[in-house]
């Protein structure tokens, strides 16, 4: 049409509203009272506009009127808990792509050295967290919990590629952080042996020189493993950075992150961990140290009794 086509969305509180369209610029206007506070353009095609507001808004297309719109009940799609502790890397995952995602959820914590109730119940097979309840089902296992979240609230931010192969790629270089580089980091801070930690430290490094080639790769230049957003792989792999740098502290200043040998992992890490959906997930260093103090000390005492 010549002239824009008004479309009136009334957006409840804590809701989302996208605006998806295939013309060629679309400006939205919004209106949060009593001041207009939003106006953009967007010149690709097949852009979502993700806005946030509690009032009346309205969207003009000054191209075309073939507009579909949505409401993203994100806050208000059930019932979300998610049982884990802190400390665990694995529970940051989730936490991590609930933050993206700006999903409401409580945060049930275990206790360490125990398993509860709630947590045999839901996850009976492994008994391990993480565990996502979502209205009351459970979804086990970081990885397969981090792309349910971004399959069920998939109006937020992507977290896996829309490309089938960067997808198996993602799947690809997760999986290789969790069956191969991080029992490294665990063989090194439990270690027996300098031997036996030397060997740890030396595969860990070699991960880290891998992980750099992919992350040059993958990246394109561009911040995250994920492109211009936080992705798949950084959310596989960022979880790791507490324990990281805490390792690198308990083995007298080993370098894993090196401006040298892994500059691009290095900037990343740093992009990484100052953003919103991360900031407040990642514990602070010496407070790893202290728990993975704690976790070794029972770790070889269980060894000693054995």
């Amino acid at each position: 049409p010549t002239s824009p086509r008004p479309l009136n969305i009334i957006i409840n509180a804590q809701k989302s509203f996208l605006q998806e369209t295939s013309s060629q610029s679309l400006t939205i206007y919004t209106r949060h009272f009593p001041h207009p506070v939003f106006i953009t353009q967007f010149k690709p095609p097949n852009k979502i506009v993700h806005i946030h507001r509690n009032r009346e808004v309205p969207c003009f297309s000054s191209i075309s009127s073939s507009c579909k719109t949505m409401a993203d009940n994100n806050n208000n799609n059930g019932d979300v808990k998610l049982i884990g502790a802190w400390p665990s890397p694995f529970v940051m995952r989730p936490r991590i792509a609930l933050n993206i995602k700006s999903v409401e959820y409580e945060f049930l914590q275990e206790q360490f050295g125990s398993k509860s109730e709630l947590l045999l119940k839901s996850n009976p097979v492994h008994k391990k967290i993480p565990v996502l309840l979502h209205n009351d089902k459970p979804i086990c296992e970081s990885n397969i919990i981090v792309e349910y979240i971004d399959e069920v609230w998939s109006a937020g931010p992507s977290i896996l590629p829309s490309d089938a192969h960067d997808r198996a790629v993602a799947r690809f270089w997760a999986a290789y952080v969790d069956e191969k580089w991080f029992p490294n980091v665990r063989g090194a801070a439990a270690a027996s042996s300098e031997e036996a930690k030397n060997a740890a430290v030396d595969q860990l490094k070699e991960g880290m020189a891998l992980l750099e080639g992919a992350y040059v790769e993958i990246s394109k230049g561009k911040d995250f493993f994920g492109g211009e957003k936080i992705g798949f792989i950084d959310i596989a792999f960022g979880s790791m950075l507490a324990w990281l740098r805490a390792l690198q502290v308990m083995l007298g200043g080993v370098k894993l992150l090196d401006e040298e040998k892994t500059p691009g992992l290095c900037k990343w890490a740093a992009k990484f961990s100052a953003d919103p959906a991360v900031k407040d997930v990642l514990p602070e260093t010496e407070k790893i140290i202290e728990f993975a103090k704690l976790l070794v000390a029972k770790i070889k005492a269980a060894a000693a009794s054995s």
